[in-house]
């Protein structure tokens, strides 16, 4: 099923995890992805893997024909004009943006008393300001074509706060209510915004935190296990495709059923 066929796609975020996941299921499902971080040869890496003659390391997904393609940019969200100079490149190439997922994100965790200030910026600078420079950026094209899907991606921990999270928590709460906004002062240009906020998902980020805490987690949780990348992934192209075109302007958990 090729939900996304021809749709021109940008995942921030893309070097691994989630990103990466959601680059290779947008993909399979028809768009050209434009893969988007810091980190060139994980991207390299990432496009090599989806290559059509090595899908069987496209993990996470059936491994049915590529139907799209994995291309990439190397660029750092945080800097609105290498933000704006790499999009007119890829809509020069392509001539629409169709999609955005912002995906990008750091932790740099710490109590309220022992977070410094760098902590605190770095974090606001990828997390919150990142999201912003891609939104600005990419709308001006999607505003051109009166149609676009843009997904930025909150958490649990922005809805419900979370001990040692101050600046995680307060950029993924930022989104929710830059979402909304956007959704408000763009529907009319027939963009669509949404939130998503997945939970405790087995990616990078969770590799620091300890064992017993992951149990304790994965107790709570009903479905009894912690998010995987493909999860989200899959949400994700839910509200990539038409078959969401009446959805926008909402917060769209994804954990398990952990916060009931």
């Amino acid at each position: 099923m090729n939900r996304l066929k021809d749709k021109v796609c940008i995942v921030t975020g893309a070097s691994g995890g989630i990103g990466a996941c959601t680059a290779i299921k947008f993909a399979k499902e028809g768009a050209i992805v434009y893969a988007v971080d810091i980190r060139p040869r994980e991207l390299a890496e990432l496009c090599a893997k989806c290559d059509g003659t090595k899908l069987n390391k496209c993990d996470g997904f059936p491994k049915e024909k590529m139907a799209g393609e994995v291309r990439y940019k190397v660029m750092d969200v945080t800097k609105l004009a290498d933000v704006e100079k790499a999009l007119a490149e890829i809509h020069a190439e392509t001539k629409r943006i169709d999609v955005l997922v912002n995906n990008a994100g750091i932790t740099k965790d710490a109590t309220l008393a022992k977070m410094t200030e760098e902590q605190f910026d770095a974090v606001i600078n990828v997390n919150l300001k990142g999201v912003f420079n891609m939104g600005k950026a990419a709308s001006k094209y999607m505003v051109e074509r009166q149609s676009g899907s843009i997904i930025n991606t909150s958490s649990i921990v922005g809805v419900y706060g979370n001990y040692g999270q101050t600046n995680y928590a307060a950029t993924k709460a930022g989104l929710i209510g830059m979402s909304k906004t956007w959704a408000r002062e763009l529907g009319k240009k027939g963009i669509r915004v949404n939130a998503v906020a997945p939970g405790f998902t087995k990616t990078e980020m969770l590799e620091t935190v300890p064992e017993k805490v992951i149990t304790m987690l994965i107790e709570k949780t009903p479905m009894a296990r912690l998010g995987q990348p493909e999860d989200i992934a899959n949400l994700y192209a839910f509200l990539a495709s038409d078959e969401s075109s009446f959805i926008t302007g909402q917060v769209i958990g994804i954990d398990g059923g952990l916060v009931i």
